[in-house]
């Protein structure tokens, strides 16, 4: 368990005395603590939690710009991940020239210090999810403006009226289309790869005789501009909830059919209309849904206390993988001289953060 500074822990036995652990609606999304961090934590490289529910430490920054890639959506400041998350990102971007792919666009990772998004992702807290673009880097330098404005291309087809057909493949989906995401699929820290549906199906059609890695391309909605690579819980990572491994087999059978069914819904003859005698009108009462509940602090596991609580490096370059002579390394952090502790309960009334056991 990381070490507390002296002020907050003497902050939280206090406010243990007075409120009850399950006072969760006092406290500030999780969202609003992560959102604001603008570096990393300095601390041993870790992924705490869940995809969906953690943070993560010690990570470092993919690089705006490499021989065979460019990030994406800078002001987003999503470029941070696991170093095995962006050392595979690397060797993809690397690799996947061997199948024709001209280079990664890199979509969101994570946040520096992971956790709960501001807008977007339910996942990417932990470090260990990338967004790729399924259109190839282009053979220039994108400016900063066209890294905000540029979109992704779908490789779903379109019909006559400009729509996308969730059901067929378009042109944009090629040879090096299959193989950069084959490529992805058959890394052994890659848990996941996540695709549209219909390009899950392109893939069992292609793939012929060699069909064990279609087991961890998983289909799922929206995924037709870009792909999601999942890699599993790191070693140095005993806070890190997996998540259960895919089915052994390829997924294009059973599987396929049932999300053909939910792109592809029955369309039922509307029952003919029968004169009801009229009612006289009441007025309805209208009924105010609460507000879905955000995730708090105390949702996280313990060690993301800490990792809000840690030092920042002392630039984001410092903390960013290093290139050199065709070479890639990655840094060690180091904290910025003078650092005041970012205060997680300023201005909330909050309880003491439930600290979890290392196994969760």
């Amino acid at each position: 368990m990381h070490t507390l500074s002296g002020r907050l822990l003497t902050t939280l036995i206090a406010l243990s005395a007075a409120m009850m652990p399950s006072d969760a609606d006092a406290q500030p999304p999780a969202k609003q603590l992560f959102g604001k961090q603008k570096l990393p934590a300095v601390q041993p490289a870790a992924a705490h939690g869940f995809y969906s529910k953690g943070c993560m430490s010690g990570a470092i920054g993919m690089p705006i710009d490499g021989p065979t890639w460019q990030t994406m959506r800078l002001s987003r400041n999503r470029r941070w991940g696991h170093p095995d998350t962006i050392k595979t990102l690397v060797k993809l971007s690397v690799e996947g020239q061997k199948v024709g792919w001209n280079g990664l666009l890199v979509g969101d990772i994570s946040q520096p210090r992971g956790g709960p998004m501001l807008t977007g992702h339910a996942s990417h807290q932990i470090g260990l999810d990338a967004d790729i673009w399924l259109t190839p880097m282009p053979d220039k330098r994108l400016t900063r403006r066209e890294r905000e404005q540029l979109s992704a291309t779908s490789v779903l087809k379109r019909r006559a009226n400009g729509r996308l057909d969730p059901n067929r493949i378009g042109s944009h989906f090629t040879a090096a289309t299959f193989g950069i995401i084959k490529t992805a699929a058959n890394y052994g820290e890659v848990e996941r790869v996540l695709v549209h549906p219909t390009i899950k199906r392109e893939l069992c059609k292609r793939a012929g005789t060699d069909r064990g890695w279609l087991s961890k391309v998983r289909p799922y909605w929206g995924h037709h501009y870009h792909m999601h690579i999942r890699l599993s819980c790191p070693t140095g990572s005993p806070n890190c909830r997996p998540q259960a491994k895919p089915k052994a087999n390829d997924g294009c059978g059973s599987e396929l059919a049932y999300w053909h069914r939910l792109l592809n819904p029955i369309k039922r003859k509307p029952k003919p209309k029968v004169a009801k005698p009229a009612k006289p009108k009441v007025k309805k009462r209208v009924v105010k849904r609460k507000p879905k509940r955000q995730i708090v602090l105390t949702d996280l596991p313990g060690a993301c206390v800490g990792v809000l609580q840690a030092a920042p490096p002392v630039d984001a370059k410092s903390a960013t993988l290093q290139m050199a002579a065709g070479q890639a390394f990655v840094p060690t952090l180091k904290p910025a001289a003078k650092f005041e502790a970012f205060d997680i309960f300023a201005g909330a009334t909050v309880p003491l953060p439930s600290f979890r056991p290392v196994q969760q």
